[in-house]
């Protein structure tokens, strides 16, 4: 079948509520920290654990999207995504809730098997703005998660975020098995034979490994930031609380407005062009960050830079990973996003670490050096990369 506009936006609106799971903490790390009697930079370990056991469960399970029907599998992780939130929210010690973000993150990777499955579904002409529509619902959801999970934080506690986000998991259950088109399987090998043919793609295709380097250090900023923006605005001059951090994750959401944009531009004859803007934006919001001090405006705009820059670098990559080798989009997107939420982890703590050791600036002359990298990067691998 061909999929039709409002099967778009179911999809993107699924992928925006399922991906919601992945972030719900980062504001909610202070309401953690007063509760269990640790400090706020050691309750952020549950930031970064929870992208870990995303890029685990994107690794082990978005591959059997080749191997078995997807709708099936859509519905099956998504249950286990509904047990692993209630956890979270029975958690009575911190170790417990530990264990629990590594399993939320694991059992969060559906909108990386709805990705595909649009991309199968989509003519050659409409693939790329396709993707970048279900891409804006993902960008929507993790943008709007902040600031749900902030002020629901602010108002009832942590734990009621995670028995909400286990409600909308069942109802959201429900409706995909009604209304989600079946995908028969396009690979009849092993389960060995699956995973060993990743790494046959990693060595034979160097479209799939600038794309998922560059990404790697992308998610590395964009994570780095909205993991240590919750301590920045904290502390002085800000003084701020879960509700008013949590807001600011709807500046962002201007970000996720370019998706389709840049997915329609992706399907030009050089869609690489799109990365060099997107550095170009992100470094602009790391100027802005700096110089920030007490104007709050002008952390706002950083704010709508860094997400529009990194839509213009994730559609892009993604989009041109899809168009390599068609029935194995599963596995191309699981080496691709595995190394970006390895990025997104590494990130997040790495952001910890430079404002434990030198607060704002330094997190942001780090972050800047991990934006001059790719873009070296990006100009190493041109002198190999034409147009793909």
């Amino acid at each position: 079948m061909i999929l039709k506009r409002a099967d778009i936006l179911l999809m993107a609106f699924c992928t925006a509520i399922i991906v919601a799971n992945i972030y719900y903490c980062q504001p909610l790390v202070i309401l953690v920290a007063k509760e269990f009697h640790i400090s706020e930079t050691y309750a952020g370990r549950i930031t970064y654990l929870t992208q870990i056991g995303y890029a685990i469960g994107l690794f082990l399970l978005v591959p059997l999207g080749d191997m078995f029907e997807r709708k099936k599998q859509i519905l099956i992780i998504s249950a286990f995504a509904v047990l692993s939130l209630l956890l979270a929210a029975f958690s009575k010690s911190f170790l417990l809730l530990e264990i629990a973000s590594v399993l939320i993150g694991a059992t969060s990777i559906v909108p990386q098997l709805i990705l595909p499955l649009t991309a199968n579904l989509s003519t050659d002409e409409n693939r790329g703005h396709n993707i970048g529509i279900v891409m804006s619902g993902l960008l929507v959801g993790i943008l709007a998660s902040r600031a749900i999970s902030g002020s629901i934080g602010f108002w009832l506690g942590w734990r009621a975020m995670y028995f909400i986000a286990a409600g909308m998991g069942i109802l959201l259950i429900a409706l995909m098995a009604k209304r989600f088109p079946v995908s028969l399987p396009s690979f009849k090998g092993t389960y060995k034979q699956l995973i060993s043919s990743m790494f046959g793609y990693i060595k034979t295709q160097p479209v799939l490994r600038e794309a998922s380097i560059v990404n790697f250090l992308a998610f590395a900023l964009l994570s780095g930031f909205w993991t240590t923006m919750v301590l920045f605005l904290a502390n002085p001059p800000f003084n701020y609380q879960t509700l008013e951090i949590g807001l600011f994750g709807i500046a962002g959401a201007a970000g996720a407005l370019a998706a389709p944009l840049v997915g329609k531009l992706s399907g030009g004859s050089n869609p690489r062009q799109n990365l060099m803007i997107g550095f170009i934006m992100q470094l602009l919001s790391l100027l802005l960050f700096y110089f920030t001090g007490s104007h709050i405006y002008l952390f706002v705009i950083g704010i709508i830079l860094i997400d529009i820059g990194q839509q213009a670098i994730h559609v892009t990559n993604q989009t041109r990973i899809y168009t390599l080798v068609p029935e194995a989009r599963n596995r191309l997107n699981t080496v691709f996003m595995s190394v970006s939420f390895i990025g997104a982890s590494t990130g997040s703590a790495l952001g910890l670490w430079l404002w434990s050791m030198g607060g704002w600036a330094l997190f942001c002359y780090g972050m800047t050096g991990i934006t001059m990298l790719n873009m070296l990067i990006y100009k190493i691998y041109g002198k190999k990369i034409f147009t793909n």
